[in-house]
């Protein structure tokens, strides 16, 4: 996740926006950058947004981080906009570029940017012609 972050270029007063939060950990890196900029992370998953929500207490307090429980398809931010937003292993946005586009562009400040990031697939091990060097 440290390189998903230096990756993200985070400039100490950018708003972000991070899909999929899960545990946390981006959200950590992201706020150790931030110096009046604000993240607010997602996750659908109530347990997981009470996990990130404790391990980054401390920025909560500070006011740098917020915490939402929200689908995608149904998160509502207002009008709120985002310098920054990105999603790390987010299936609904790795299958289709086209479609993170179009979920997040409402969010997206002028001159944002937008990042999702997936693993490569990993070869067929059953596939003999896929094994060779």
């Amino acid at each position: 996740m440290r390189q998903v972050v230096e990756q993200l270029d985070i400039r100490p007063d950018d708003r972000v926006l991070e899909i999929g939060c899960g545990h946390g950990v981006a959200v950590t890196f992201v706020c150790e950058r931030l110096d009046g900029g604000h993240i607010t992370a997602v996750d659908r998953s109530p347990k997981m947004i009470q996990a990130a929500s404790r391990r980054n207490a401390a920025y909560v307090e500070a006011g740098k981080a917020e915490f939402v429980v929200a689908d995608l398809e149904a998160l509502d931010l207002g009008d709120r906009t985002f310098d920054k937003v990105f999603a790390v292993r987010v299936g609904l946005l790795q299958h289709d570029p086209e479609c993170a586009r179009t979920f997040v562009e409402k969010w997206l400040a002028a001159n944002g940017e937008v990042f999702v990031f997936y693993d490569r697939p990993l070869q067929d091990p059953t596939n003999r012609d896929e094994a060779k060097p």
